[in-house]
């Protein structure tokens, strides 16, 4: 059985060069060997990771080094490198060249949204990565997705060939209404797809916990690592078959070799430390918005406040760039937060007593900032 934990490779070892940062690949490769040695073997890579350099040291640190049936490689086809149909065969010739072998073992589908989904469909994405596979240039054809279960829902729905489904999902955003987590996790099991976590530490937010959440773990007294709770907390669903972590440096990978090479389920006990964990960051100096969507159905200009809440909170809390990712997915066909007219509606029901029109304010700031 493939073990659970993948390589990430969009935050690789990092080293000045002559001009600008590159892949450190002394350590890369001392960390790809690692990995190996405790019998892992799934890397992910994508085209615009690391601004294009992702690929070549996957091909010069793994791919020149390492049989090609000893590992699992995943790249992706990304919106903005094609515009038309005819542009995505050359694209992916390009990836495959770009990382030295003759297939991807998967290859997703990047970073869906309704907007994205529709002009991978007008181009005809799915039915070329058909064809790909038939010619054994794909193994298995998947997607990433950023938005709402309701639109994962209706891509699976219509998309029967999608054999696995990437999905951001951690303990923090596992019930945060602005992502959907727990939600659109719940949408592969209802098509029986298996699941890739992406950001299960949440950008690095979940090692930088609130004091009151750390001491709620160090209490248990084991040793282990904040990292250890969030990534095995994702492993320990399912439908999860792979969880990917971004290793930057060599004792990251070590920590994450710890815990994984011999992996153990959440118990019961550690999925409720977990709990009190979320509560404990759902309490920090944020919005206190408990998501009752009282104040959504009477705002004149539809604006989903609760949502914007949590990527304000979200923001605020972990400064990932997925809360901007979130914001623009939360205000497609609805209001932005600067489109409020204060008129006091939400105010007036809201049973929290939230100062929504002050926030709402605030919320803009954050995300609307004119460049």
């Amino acid at each position: 059985m493939m073990k659970k934990l993948g390589f990430g490779c969009m935050r690789l070892p990092m080293i000045q060069g002559k001009k600008e940062m590159e892949v450190d690949y002394d350590q890369f490769k001392q960390m790809i060997d690692a990995f190996f040695k405790e019998g892992f073997c799934y890397f992910d890579t994508a085209h615009g990771y690391i601004g294009g350099k992702s690929e070549i040291a996957i091909r010069e640190c793994l791919v020149k080094r390492y049989p090609r049936e000893s590992y699992i490689l995943t790249d992706k086809l990304t919106s903005n490198f094609f515009q038309k149909e005819e542009e995505i065969i050359p694209f992916f010739e390009k990836q495959l060249e770009n990382t030295g072998v003759e297939y991807f073992d998967y290859y997703l589908m990047h970073a869906l949204n309704s907007d994205y989904y529709k002009k991978f469909v007008e181009c005809r994405a799915f039915e070329i990565a058909k064809q790909l596979k038939e010619e054994g240039k794909i193994k298995h054809i998947g997607i990433s997705f950023h938005d709402k279960a309701a639109v994962l829902d209706k891509i699976l729905s219509e998309q029967p060939d999608i054999e696995v489904v990437q999905i951001q999902f951690n303990y923090a955003d596992y019930d945060d209404p602005g992502i959907e987590s727990f939600l659109c996790y719940q949408i592969c099991e209802k098509y029986n797809k298996p699941v890739i976590v992406m950001e299960p530490v949440k950008g690095g937010g979940l090692v930088n916990l609130p004091k009151a959440a750390q001491t709620i773990l160090d209490e248990r007294r084991n040793g282990a690592s904040y990292a250890s709770y969030a990534i095995r907390f994702c492993a320990s669903f399912d439908k999860v078959f792979m969880v990917l972590s971004g290793m930057s440096t060599i004792e990251q990978m070590e920590d994450n070799i710890s815990y994984m090479k011999d992996f153990v389920p959440f118990t019961e006990e550690e999925f409720q430390l977990i709990d009190r964990v979320r509560e404990i960051i759902k309490e920090q100096d944020i919005i206190p918005c408990t998501a009752c969507q009282y104040c959504v159905d009477g705002c004149p200009v539809r604006i989903a406040i609760p949502n914007l809440f949590a990527c304000y909170n979200a923001k605020k809390q972990y400064n990932d760039w997925n809360s901007d990712v979130y914001y623009n997915v939360n205000i497609k066909d609805r209001g932005a937060a600067s489109d409020c007219i204060k008129c006091g509606k939400c105010e007036r029901i809201c049973p929290q007593h939230i100062k929504i029109r002050t926030y709402l304010q605030a919320v803009s700031e954050m995300f609307e900032k004119k460049s």
